[in-house]
């Protein structure tokens, strides 16, 4: 079965994408990320005008305005529902983790139980 685009969001995906909560030139996206993740995060600007463009074309996001070659960008109710149906399923993957690995539980000897 094929994957859905944009079902799950890569990690260059979301923080793009949370990033655009408020109005943002594409540039600006990149130093943003950088930032915002203590340069754990990077992203190229070939990807990430590349994902800016395949946000655009689903609606994700839309572009505020253009001053020559710059575009700004910012994130649309679409875009919102995406990043948070992503929050929740972080959540779910680190309540999981927490249940298998959490601290006092599921540890004997550095191995889970389960």
């Amino acid at each position: 079965m094929p994957r859905v685009k944009f079902q799950t969001l890569t990690e260059q995906m979301y923080y793009v994408l949370l990033c655009l909560h408020e109005e943002c030139y594409g540039m600006d996206i990149m130093e943003k990320v950088r930032l915002m993740t203590g340069e754990r995060v990077l992203v190229g600007s070939g990807t990430l005008y590349n994902l800016l463009e395949q946000f655009a074309a689903v609606g994700m996001i839309r572009e505020t305005k253009a001053e020559g070659r710059k575009r700004c960008y910012i994130l649309t109710e679409k875009g919102k529902e995406a990043l948070e149906v992503e929050y929740r399923r972080l959540l779910l993957q680190a309540e999981d983790f927490q249940r298998i690995w959490g601290r006092g539980k599921g540890h004997e000897n550095g191995k889970a139980s389960v």
